[in-house]
């Protein structure tokens, strides 16, 4: 019998969690302790001279533990999900190349998910394209071009009713643009991550407490100069309130202000309430995730140890 040797994959940690819970302190605390360099998971995060409004970590944060994916775009560049699931793969593979353990942290909730199940990159809609597969089934009918599908890509064409006209024409459009099945493309966008994965999530237990904490890191951000760092970002004349980087929270309600459509109470009072209905999204999301460690994150060495203990089995 041929003695074969079981050998782990490579480990990867993911700390998430809502806004206002520490994440950063408690990544950093854990670089101190585990061979691990860190990944933002943040869409805000990726944007330079967005750094107040954003809570991006300090400077001497970063030199205690540095970053991958901060700073990584100007405001007027646009960053999808796809291309963070790029850059975090890529991170990902040069951090265990190094021998050390990728620590991704944040709370973009949306990005953690499309790294652990993918995201199918299907072409825009091609009208002329859609135009000639309804030409064609005005001659042949709609169901020999269901037949057709059987023939191209079965998976595709057994989760489709014969009479789901629209759905029909997708699944054959997608193929004339790509050369590839809506099966094949979503097989390899989603390809699963051949790593040992560590899912944590710290938490709040007292929700008044962390509401009370947004508020006062809201009011500490306009304390240091946020509305300055807004008006730098308005004046520029090629940035507007409807690109993804000035829709972030406490930006669209700052440049609202700037903007004179608020008064500079109804920014505070809204950029606080959005912030806060953030944390209770993501919390929302946590509570529907699998394979989730929870951390208490008012005791934090306690938290710390159980970390240190999973990752260690």
């Amino acid at each position: 019998m041929t003695n074969m040797i079981l050998q782990r994959q490579p480990k990867v940690i993911f700390l998430m969690g809502p806004t206002a819970t520490g994440k950063t302190s408690f990544a950093i605390a854990l670089h101190q302790l585990l061979p691990v360099e860190i990944i933002s998971v943040d869409s805000a995060l990726i944007y330079r001279g967005m750094d107040i409004g954003t809570a991006k970590p300090s400077i001497n944060e970063l030199l205690q533990a540095p970053h991958h994916l901060i700073d990584i775009c100007d405001p007027i560049e646009p960053y999808s999900a796809m291309n963070f699931r790029y850059d975090a793969l890529k991170a990902i593979k040069m951090i265990i190349q190094a021998n050390r353990i990728p620590l991704l942290v944040g709370g973009t909730m949306f990005y953690f998910k499309i790294l652990l199940n993918g995201l199918a990159v299907l072409p825009p809609a091609n009208s002329k394209i859609r135009e000639d597969i309804r030409n064609e089934a005005k001659i042949i009918g709609w169901a020999a071009l269901y037949q057709r599908l059987q023939q191209i890509d079965l998976i595709s064409a057994n989760r489709i009713h014969p009479n789901d006209v629209q759905r029909l024409i997708r699944a054959l459009e997608v193929f004339l643009i790509t050369g590839k099945t809506v099966t094949e493309l979503t097989r390899i966008s989603n390809a699963p991550l051949e790593y040992e994965i560590y899912q944590f999530a710290i938490m709040p237990l007292n929700y008044l407490l962390l509401h009370e904490r947004i508020k006062q890191r809201f009011y500490q951000m306009l304390a240091i100069g946020f509305e300055n760092e807004v008006y730098r970002l308005f004046t520029r004349g090629d940035l507007s309130s409807d690109m993804p980087s000035m829709r972030c929270i406490g930006y669209r309600q700052m440049w609202s202000y700037l903007s004179g459509e608020i008064n500079y109470e109804d920014m505070i009072s809204r950029g606080i309430y959005a912030t806060k209905q953030l944390a209770k999204n993501q919390m929302t999301w946590l509570h529907t995730w699998r394979n989730l460690h929870w951390l208490d994150n008012e005791k934090f060495s306690v938290a710390i140890n159980k970390v240190l203990q999973v990752v260690s089995t």
